[in-house]
């Protein structure tokens, strides 16, 4: 039997987030619909088709994460990616709500001797935004730095969970 994957779209208060669940509901995806991200072609994931439904229990939980009634999420898993990005992300995933970190902490933490800047690249491609708390993760400096959804998206998550860092200037 082919593994199907459905696609569905999830209304926010900062904006629309398109899911990607497989047959047995683990995310796939989770990303800004303004995401303009081009994923590399092995992480492509063929939608069998478009099904609010089927991402619902993604939904709820994330209502519940911007009502600041969730602060862990318990959905299953099923990013696509290298081992060492799996175990990049798994450890992005431990990143506590109202907790920041740098790029460089989270090098230190793991058994790869990668640098703050391969995880940089690791932020940049992690496909589940949110739930693997990318936005947690700002420069060596304090200030914010990228996320796929916009940095003023990544300021509204901060700031959700009450996180103090540099504000932009620009």
């Amino acid at each position: 039997m082919t593994d199907r994957y459905y696609s569905g779209n999830i209304e926010t208060p900062i904006g629309t987030m398109i899911a990607i669940v497989n047959d047995h509901g683990a995310v796939m995806r989770l990303d800004f619909d303004n995401d303009r991200r081009v994923h590399p072609p092995q992480t492509q994931i063929p939608v069998t088709r478009h099904d609010d439904q089927a991402v619902k229990h993604v939904a709820e939980q994330l209502h519940q994460y911007f009502a600041r009634e969730r602060r862990v999420f318990d959905l299953p898993l099923a990013p696509i990616g290298t081992p060492f990005l799996k175990a990049a992300w798994l450890e992005l995933a431990k990143v506590p709500y109202g907790t920041i970190t740098t790029y460089g902490e989270l090098a230190k933490r793991t058994d790869h001797k990668s640098s703050a800047r391969a995880y940089g690249r690791v932020n940049a491609i992690n496909p589940i935004s949110i739930i693997v708390p990318c936005h947690r993760v700002i420069g060596a400096n304090g200030k914010l730095t990228g996320y796929s959804g916009g940095l003023d998206k990544k300021e509204a998550l901060l700031q959700l969970e009450g996180c103090s860092f540099q504000a932009r200037l620009f």
